[in-house]
Formats: structure tokens, C-alpha cells, sequence
């Protein structure tokens, strides 16, 4: 597939107030954000489906523009038609709401729509959503600005879901094949781990009200925190390596009973991806697979995986409004997708610092997914993005190697399943003081 097979088409911004021209140029730099993840696949790549947790590329390319045409488009009252009846069927994700949809562990036999066709959709799409903002007035419209917003964050949130799907796709093809070539970065010294010290007390943590937020990061709320130590890093592979040595894998007294009945029935005897080669490790990343880099973080472990080396480790995982209330401190920059790294990498900075807090791995923490103290659902179908999520799942902090730039914030709250893995998701570790 061509490079100019993916070029969208983009109209002129003219005619507009500088607002509404801020936000074509992030509509237009984002929808070919995605487009560009998929160069140099084939369309084989992006239409199979290794595993229901997953979505083939080419579902994630139309799904994203069935957002903006399904919440955006349709009731914007200009007459806008459908590009196809049958897309809103095939492209739902999981919107009650909005009606039937495809099963999610089927869309790896969506070999219709094409290729083309779910590229011609994007383009029609896009072209619309841009037509409609530059209309006289376009940005009066209640909400439009808002919902346009959450359209751009949901669609950067499926750039990285992309990435790990289609490494988790690649890792079932016994070619080992590379989605991108490796990058080589200078790699960093064994820095001994440093605790940072915080003496708790009453703090706020939530979204402030300054940019965007999803609604799940509301509203801001006081919380007391206990004195704790921080560590200055998130762990790393030589560290977990040791965990391995010492059998950390075959101890249930470090476990949960949920995390060692996975354990036994999965057969866990280290991270996702991991492949032992003589008295070496190797990884699948998206550069194929590479040597496990020692003092990079670790990532592709569980959240029971995670607290079972807090437990060997003498330690705990923080909890979210610990993590957050150090987070606030340190400007959230990092090892994120424009580094064209695509993986995690070793700390860098000075230790006894907060450091990778922001990039490398998603850090799991102690808190459960569930709501703040005051938080409404919204009304509609938009107030099924995260609230109905709030069950049985835990919350990570940070973004990871694969989350676009600028992404992340300090009040940014991920969910997973505590089995899951094969997100870019590590740990850092915390004491009590």
C-alpha cells in the first residue's frame, strides 16, 4: 500500500476564526497521525485478529472515523448522509445506545469493507466533519467544539491501541515479523533504585478544569494521604529477571488468588513476550524479536503479576492519588511514540528524582477503577466512554511508549483487566514511610 493511498484529502481552512483553525489543523494532523501507523503494511496485516482483547488495524481506522460520523455528522442537522447504512453496524464499538453491533471477537472476519473502501471513508469523513466547522458560525453549535475534542483523544487513544494489537498480532507469526525497524538509543547505566520521599497529608487530584479531560479524571477532590516512599523509577527487566531467578513464578505466597490461579492455568513463567534463549531472554517488540535491554523498564506484565514483585520486592504498588500527587510535580514528557523508540528504555536523569513517570510503560497501581467522589454520567451516548467501565478493573498511570505525544497528563486514568497484558505495562514500586 502506497504512501499517497493514505493521504487525506485536506480542504482549506478559510473563511474561519483562528479557533476553528486551530482545531482543522489538530483534526487533520491526528486523522493522519493514524493513517501514517499503518505505511508499509499490507492489507493482510491489518485485518486479522489475534486474540478477542485485540481489533485488526483496519476495524480501528473505520471505527475512529464511525465516531466522528455517528456523534459528530449525523446530528449536526446539516443533512449530512451516511457514507454507508450498514457501517454503523460493522464500526460500534460498544454504544448501547446507538444500537446492534458486530461482536468484538468476530471483527477479524470483516474482510469487507476493503482496504480502500475504509480509506475512502476516513477521507469522507474527515472532508465533512471539516466542511462543518468552517460553515458561518460552525463553533455555536452547543457542544461541537467538546465533542470534535473527544473525538481527537478517542482516536489517539486507538493510534495506541493499534500499536499493541498489531504486536500482539505479530508476535503469533512464527517469522517474528518488524513492524518498524530498530531504532538504537544509547543505553543508560544501572542506576541503583531511589525512593522519593512525600509526606501525605490533604491533597487535591482530579482534572483542574485548564484543557481537556476525559470525564472519568472528574471532578478534582481532596484525598488524605498516609507519609510514603516513592521509587524514583519503574522497575526494570534485570530486576525482574531477578524475580525470576528466585522463583517468583512458582511461590503462591506472593500472589493473589485470582493472580495465582492465572498463573497455573496460563502457565505464566514471565512477562509477555518473553523467550528464554540458553541463559538469555529475548522479547517480542515491534522491531521483531530483540534481546531483553536490562535496564529498561519492564513491561507486558499483569496487573497480578505486578503486585506479586511488589510483594517479593518488600514493597507495595502506590495507589493513584499517590502516584498523581508526585505526578503533578514533573511535567508529563517522556519516552512517547514521537521518540520512534516503540519501546520502553532505561531511565534517564538525575536518580532520587521522579523519573519515567511519563512515556515507557503504563505503571499499574494499587486503586481500583471506580468513580470520584461527585462524578456524573454524562447524557447520551457519550456518557458510555469510560463510566459504565467502573467494575472490576484497576487503574494505570503515565502512558507508555506507544501513547502519542502530549497525550498524557497527571490526572490521566487508564483501565485494564488485572490479567491483562499485552498493553505496555509495568510498575513502579512504593513503601509506607
Amino acid at each position: 500500500m502506497s504512501e499517497s493511498a493514505l493521504s487525506p484529502e485536506t480542504p482549506a481552512a478559510t473563511g474561519t476564526d483562528r479557533g476553528t483553525d486551530r482545531l482543522i489543523a489538530s483534526l487533520l494532523t491526528i486523522r493522519s497521525a493514524t493513517e501514517a501507523l499503518v505505511e508499509g503494511l499490507s492489507a493482510e496485516d491489518l485485518v486479522v485478529q489475534s486474540m478477542p482483547d485485540a481489533s485488526p488495524a483496519k476495524w480501528h481506522l473505520a471505527h475512529t472515523a464511525w465516531f466522528f460520523e455517528t456523534l459528530v455528522l449525523a446530528p449536526s442537522g446539516t443533512g449530512y448522509r451516511l457514507f454507508h447504512p450498514r457501517f454503523g453496524y460493522l464500526f460500534n464499538s460498544y454504544y448501547e445506545a446507538l444500537g446492534p453491533r458486530h461482536a468484538r471477537p468476530q471483527r477479524g472476519l470483516l474482510t469487507r469493507p476493503s482496504l480502500d473502501e475504509v480509506i475512502a471513508y476516513r477521507r469522507h469523513v474527515t472532508a465533512a466533519v471539516v466542511e462543518l466547522l468552517q460553515r458561518p458560525g460552525g463553533l455555536s453549535q452547543p457542544g461541537l467544539r467538546d465533542l470534535i475534542t473527544l473525538g481527537l483523544h478517542h482516536e489517539q487513544q486507538h493510534q495506541e491501541l493499534m500499536l499493541t494489537d498489531l504486536l500482539h498480532l505479530f508476535s503469533c507469526n512464527p517469522l517474528r515479523p518488524a513492524y518498524r525497524p530498530r531504532r538504537p538509543g544509547a543505553a543508560a547505566g544501572g542506576a541503583g533504585l531511589g525512593w522519593i520521599e512525600c509526606p501525605g497529608g490533604l491533597r487535591e487530584i482530579g482534572h483542574a478544569g485548564a484543557g481537556f479531560a476525559f470525564d472519568n479524571e472528574t471532578p478534582r477532590h481532596a484525598v488524605f494521604l498516609q507519609p510514603f516512599r516513592l521509587a524514583d523509577r519503574a522497575v526494570t527487566n534485570r530486576e525482574w529477571q531477578d524475580f525470576i531467578a528466585d522463583r517468583g513464578y512458582a511461590r503462591p505466597e506472593l500472589w493473589l488468588a485470582d493472580g495465582w490461579a492465572t498463573v497455573v492455568a496460563e502457565g505464566w513463567q514471565a512477562p509477555l513476550y518473553w523467550e528464554r534463549q540458553g541463559e538469555d531472554w529475548r522479547s517480542m517488540t515491534l522491531a521483531g524479536l530483540q534481546p531483553v535491554e536490562h535496564e529498561a523498564a519492564v513491561c507486558h506484565v499483569s496487573y497480578f503479576e505486578a503486585d506479586a514483585f511488589a510483594r517479593w520486592a518488600d514493597a507495595r504498588l502506590p495507589t493513584e492519588a499517590e502516584w498523581e500527587s508526585v505526578a503533578e510535580t514533573v511535567a508529563p514528557t517522556g519516552n512517547t511514540v514521537g521518540s520512534g523508540r516503540l519501546r520502553p528504555a532505561p531511565a534517564t536523569g538525575a536518580p532520587g528524582t521522579a523519573r519515567q513517570l511519563y512515556g515507557d510503560v503504563w505503571e499499574w497501581t494499587a486503586s481500583p477503577y471506580q468513580a470520584y467522589p461527585g462524578f456524573r454520567v454524562a447524557p447520551g451516548a457519550a456518557g458510555e466512554y469510560n463510566g459504565k467501565f467502573m467494575c472490576n478493573q484497576m487503574v494505570l498511570r503515565g502512558g507508555s511508549c506507544a501513547t502519542p505525544d502530549g497525550h498524557v497528563r497527571p490526572c490521566y486514568r487508564n483501565f485494564f483487566y488485572p490479567h491483562q497484558r499485552w498493553q505496555f505495562s509495568g510498575l513502579r514500586l512504593a513503601r509506607d514511610w
